[in-house]
């Protein structure tokens, strides 16, 4: 049997058992594994890596391990110009888009109501889902291990809370996206986009309660959901800042 030496860097941690975390990994092995192999086997989805140095050298996924090898790990820089390091995916997304598995349903609300292209996987099988995420370029969010080490997955993102305004958080800060944040640009029902419409296009379809007191309308371009700023609107705001709080915890 051989041995290698692995040591993952900053949140990686999060994904390594907790006697491990911050510390060097010894991984035993036979053969001469792919790096890539490795990195999933002690828990990592490849999706979560953006530079590996082995024995100080930077290499890709495919680079096989030998005894003795000291593997660093770093996660994706979406925001840190790694250039001329051998970058483990072509480039980071730019135009952001979504992808998420059927447990993330409030997650992908929030991050419509945050301006973001998000859909849902809606009962797809696994291979549907990566289909969609690799001919979409979308980013694919999932609590599932698994499925974010499939080969064909070239950006995803493990959501580690289990709320809701902490996931939103999480992907907001893990895409540095507080720049290209659009709050209420998209239906948080369907993805599509929101655009004002005139009140007289909408009265027959609007409460005459609404109607008598406000001016302003929204309609979605692909659903026809109208929206308005009614009594449930400063509680979105309320979400908003909690989502967007650098400092705060959320809960």
């Amino acid at each position: 049997m051989k041995t290698a030496y692995f040591r993952f860097y900053a949140e990686l941690n999060d994904l390594v058992p907790f006697e491990s975390r911050r510390g060097t990994i010894v991984y035993p092995f036979y053969g001469s594994p792919a790096v890539k192999d490795a990195i999933e086997a002690l828990g990592v989805p490849h999706v979560e890596v953006d530079l590996l140095l082995v024995n100080g050298r930077s290499v890709d996924f495919a680079c096989r391990l030998r005894s003795g090898d000291r593997v660093a790990v770093y996660p994706v820089f979406e925001t840190f110009d790694i250039t001329p390091l051998v970058r483990l995916r072509e480039q980071p997304l730019r135009l952001i888009a979504f992808i998420a598995d059927d447990h993330l349903g409030k997650l992908t609300r929030l991050l419509r109501l945050l301006g973001f292209d998000t859909i849902e996987s809606h009962g797809s099988t696994n291979k549907e889902i990566v289909t969609t995420a690799a001919s979409e370029r979308r980013i694919l969010l999932s609590r599932h291990r698994a499925l974010l080490k499939c080969k064909a997955v070239t950006h995803g993102y493990l959501v580690r809370s289990n709320d809701p305004l902490e996931q939103a958080r999480e992907v907001v800060r893990r895409f540095d996206l507080w720049a290209q944040v659009q709050p209420f640009r998209r239906c948080m029902a369907c993805n599509g986009l929101v655009n004002a419409v005139g009140k007289e296009v909408v009265l027959g379809q609007i409460p005459p309660r609404v109607a008598a007191w406000r001016k302003e309308y929204f309609t979605c371009s692909d659903c026809g959901k109208i929206y308005w700023r009614g009594t449930h609107y400063p509680r979105l705001e309320e979400k908003l800042v909690r989502i967007l709080d650098t400092e705060t915890p959320t809960t």
